[in-house]
């Protein structure tokens, strides 16, 4: 195909046949074709779906162990304690042991993620479809386009208001586009490895791309739309209507901090309290009569201390004065 031809067929709808009318090609089928911006760009955005994993910080160290040291003419790798059992005496913790932690234990602090520069996305995105407009480089991937009239291949707008699955099928089949969803159909298989086990069990390849400019009704598969379902008044009225009264949680008190709670439990844990209080009072006052007495019965025993007389002034200090 000529890049360089700026029109092509635009072809009917129904019959499948040329229309006889041209459309310009859009300048993005002549960007220039850089199989390494598309690489680097898919690579780094393929990163972005990863899930961090990690072995367990405590894997190959669950174990009592430590080197025996020199003189011994075994190695100084840690060793299990103990004995009795063929587990005494092993190597543990190193990755060259039995039992022992993997070399560099991965952690989910790992880069997962890359950045792609907005310029390099757009710069491959019209790489590729620039790469979609070669014949030769397109049958190289796999596709079944050899009767197909040419690429990209342009039919009428009143294909974006499809709403059954049939009408499409009918177009592609027309256009003669239906080989490369038979390879799909026939590429169907199993995956091998263990993301069978991980709701990936089935792969195929890829189909045709098709591009659309509005989207007048096309129909897709979509995720369910769990809430507007449970909206509808068709679930409502068999459901149960909402009970008006609610129930709040009670909080748990302890009843040994609140004597409310404790009461409720033991009505006669009032009484106890009041009881104790009396007592300790009672047992308080005992004890302030029993130290009075104390006092009062020193005070009675202690002799009357004599009076102090006045100091008489020497001669010296008269003279100090004088």
């Amino acid at each position: 195909m000529d890049l360089n031809n700026t029109h092509l067929f635009y072809l009917c709808l129904r019959k499948g046949e040329a229309s006889g009318k041209n459309v310009t090609l859009p300048a993005v089928f002549k960007a220039p074709i850089r199989p390494d911006v598309v690489n680097f760009v898919h690579t780094n955005l393929r990163k972005n779906n990863r899930q961090p994993y990690a072995v367990s910080e405590l894997a190959g160290h669950q174990t009592s162990a430590e080197s025996w040291g020199t003189g011994r003419a075994v190695a100084r790798i840690p060793r299990v304690r103990g004995g009795g059992t063929h587990r005494s005496g092993q190597g543990a913790f190193g990755n060259m042991c039995r039992g022992g932690r993997m070399f560099a234990p991965t952690k989910t602090w790992r880069r997962w993620h890359r950045r792609v520069n907005i310029t390099q996305k757009r710069y491959a995105i019209c790489s590729a479809l620039a790469a979609s407009a070669l014949p030769a480089l397109v049958m190289s991937k796999g596709h079944r386009i050899e009767e197909i009239p040419e690429l990209p291949l342009v039919v009428e707008d009143k294909v974006e208001s499809y709403k059954k699955t049939k009408e499409a099928v009918l177009l592609l089949k027309k256009l003669k586009a239906w080989n490369d969803i038979k390879k799909v159909y026939a590429s169907q298989r199993m995956r091998a490895g263990k993301g069978k086990m991980r709701n990936r069990r089935r792969i195929q390849r890829r189909g045709p791309c098709i591009i659309y400019n509005e989207d007048n009704g096309i129909i897709r598969m979509t995720n369910t739309d769990i809430g507007r379902i449970m909206r509808s008044q068709e679930i409502q009225k068999a459901l149960r209507a909402p009970k008006k009264k609610i129930h709040r949680r009670v909080l748990k008190k302890n009843p040994l901090k609140n004597l409310r709670i404790m009461i409720k439990l033991n009505p006669y844990a009032k009484t106890m309290r009041r009881n104790t209080i009396l007592r300790h009072a009672r047992n308080h006052k005992l004890k302030e009569e029993k130290k009075a007495k104390a006092k009062a019965k020193l005070e009675a025993k202690a002799p009357a201390e004599p009076k102090a007389e006045p100091a008489k002034a020497t001669k010296g200090a008269a003279k100090a004065q004088a």
